[in-house]
């Protein structure tokens, strides 16, 4: 395809699990086939028992599960680093987990999952809060605020009506198809609780060349769901994903990746591909959702920083950029600044500084030196942070707001950002508002968006309404205050996936979400707000020398919630 903006095509990653065979795909969709009218029917109380025999599993198989994930990176699995492993792998599938369970628990009692909170806003628009979910979210996360925002036409009244909406009525009994992401290795298995348990749907699952090796681990996470025959687990590379989509026996789909990934399962390849994208005649006409990618903003709000404040957030932006090697579609991509605030060069030079100090890592997701080179080329006066290869921390700074950049319109998929200063009027609101009709405007995808903003910046009301009007505006499928956007995958009691509206010929970040443990029908985006400065230290912080211990700690913790085993988390935490 001829497609010049959103992700660049990733060459396929190297197998090391053999390929199912067409005979053996054909096999696993017949037996989910004869057992998804079974899954359909299974009681509220079975459902509950394979969340938590998954949990269990899970937790057994979580140490061995982080080991080969470091090993695969290239990290040491007794370092701090190791622990984006722990919170995005093996953590992130027991809390998915856990929330289900909970929901399930409340309507086995004749209840919808029970809400903590909900508002609404001046304009009508409901807000559910759903973190923290109880005291033990609040002690983890001090001061995070969770909500999930609805679509127009919700209101208190009826908002339970547009939750788990699959146990009002039998839905009809369906395979789902779930195509894997390769960077964070709970996206797959939890894209399948979402299609297991909120849409009620037994499921194909298949994994990503890149982290294909993970999949003995899941299998015995899922052992339960898997013996009984609601779930399988293929492997493969593209053609194996084309197979199985276009089989009769598979109902829906839903894929974490890239838009020309999606493309290509619904309209084809090449110049006949493309004409069918232009022309919306797709080869492939079963439900797809998706979640794409993003060239992922970040807002800074100007104010009264001290020297402090700008090494901290300096420390905050840097770590949403090197977590995971960058290999993440909601790592940092372009940083708003405002052209005329006193600080922007300092907090630039921070940056740079911190950059400078977080080691660099093997570049292990395919294509990385490809993507970074293209970037480079467009842009030979990128700072570059590391040894003069791939995986080299770059940062391309002073962007023009008003030219077409690659920056703006592809995702690099690397340990690539950049920094555009909008020459904006000196009015903070004003300049706010323009950042914001940018994101919405220029640049590529609606995944998720983030703004940081002082608390003395917030005592002037005009600034306080136009952060709040910018919230609400902000055309994204989550949108984080002073936390880095990941925060919003990590609750998972928030929705994840695009913000609404997107065709599929012009598919952006996707479409529908996932995670979302209060099942919501009709939500269109989560907010997420933190403290300007968090403590203890945030994981994604590099220099955060507790991460592996913390997360570690917190995995345990999930599989069985007690307040004695949070003092291992604090007591980490405090040390971090």
């Amino acid at each position: 395809m001829t497609i010049t903006i959103g992700s660049i095509t990733h060459p396929e990653g190297r197998h090391v699990i053999e390929p199912t065979s067409h005979e053996e795909i054909d096999e696993a969709i017949a037996t989910l086939a004869d057992n998804k009218q079974r899954w359909l029917n299974l009681s509220i109380e079975d459902r509950i028992f394979h969340l938590e025999q998954t949990m269990a599993n899970a937790l057994a198989v979580s140490e061995r599960w982080v080991e080969a994930a470091c090993e695969d990176k290239g990290i040491d699995f007794d370092a701090s680093v190791a622990g984006e492993e722990w919170s995005s792998g093996p953590y992130l599938l027991i809390r998915n987990a856990r929330l289900l369970r909970d929901s399930l628990r409340a309507i086995a009692d004749g209840r919808k999952p029970e809400v903590p909170a909900v508002t609404t806003r001046p304009d009508g628009q409901v807000v559910a809060k759903v973190f923290p979910t109880d005291l033990y979210d609040q002690a983890v996360l001090n001061g995070f605020v969770g909500e999930v925002w609805m679509q127009p036409g919700v209101t208190p009244g009826n908002l339970a009506s547009t939750q788990a909406v699959a146990y009002d009525s039998l839905p009809e009994a369906a395979v789902g198809l779930v195509l894997g992401a390769g960077n964070i290795s709970s996206i797959a298995p939890m894209d399948a609780l979402t299609m297991l348990f909120t849409k009620k749907h037994v499921v194909l699952l298949k994994l990503n060349p890149v982290n294909e090796y993970l999949g003995p681990f899941i299998a015995e996470a899922l052992a339960s769901l898997i013996e009984e025959g609601f779930v399988r687990i293929i492997y493969g590379g593209v053609e194996a994903g084309h197979y199985a989509c276009v089989q009769d026996g598979v109902d829906t789909i839903h894929i974490t990746g890239a838009d020309k990934t999606y493309y290509s399962i619904l309209f084809g390849d090449g110049e006949e591909g493309e004409a069918r994208r232009v022309r919306d005649e797709p080869l492939l006409t079963k439900p797809v959702s998706a979640e794409l990618g993003n060239v992922t903003p970040v807002i800074v709000v100007p104010g009264p920083w001290t020297t402090a404040d700008i090494e901290y957030q300096a420390k905050n932006l840097a770590g949403m950029l090197t977590h995971n090697a960058g290999f993440n579609c909601i790592a940092t991509r372009v940083l708003l600044t405002h052209g005329h605030w006193k600080h922007r060069e300092a907090l630039l030079s921070a940056i740079g500084d911190t950059l400078t100090a977080t080691p660099t890592r093997p570049a292990y997701y395919p294509g990385a030196e490809e993507r970074l080179a293209r970037f480079v080329e467009a842009h030979p006066e990128a700072r570059r942070y590391g040894n003069g290869v791939a995986a080299d921390w770059t940062f391309i700074t002073d962007l023009d707001e008003n030219e077409e950049d690659l920056c703006f319109s592809v995702e690099p998929f690397a340990g690539i950002f950049a920094e555009a200063p909008l020459d904006a009027p000196r009015s903070v609101p004003e300049y706010i508002e323009q950042a914001v009709e940018f994101c919405n405007s220029n640049l590529w995808g609606s995944l998720a968006a983030t703004l940081i903003v002082h608390p003395e910046s917030l005592k002037d009301p005009s600034i306080a309404a136009a952060v709040e009007d910018a919230i609400a505006s902000l055309r994204y499928g989550t949108v984080t205050v002073n936390a880095w956007s990941g925060i919003g995958y990590l609750l998972v009691s928030t929705t994840w996936g695009a913000y609404p509206g997107h065709t599929r010929s012009d598919i952006g970040s996707g479409t529908g979400v996932v995670h979302n443990t209060y099942m919501f029908d009709q939500a269109q985006k989560s907010v997420v707000r933190a403290p300007f400065k968090s403590y203890p230290k945030p994981l994604w912080f590099a220099e955060n020398k507790q991460t592996h211990n913390v997360t570690r700690y917190l995995t345990q913790f999930e599989a069985d919630p007690q307040p004695w085993k949070l003092l291992p988390v604090f007591g980490a935490a405090l040390a971090g």
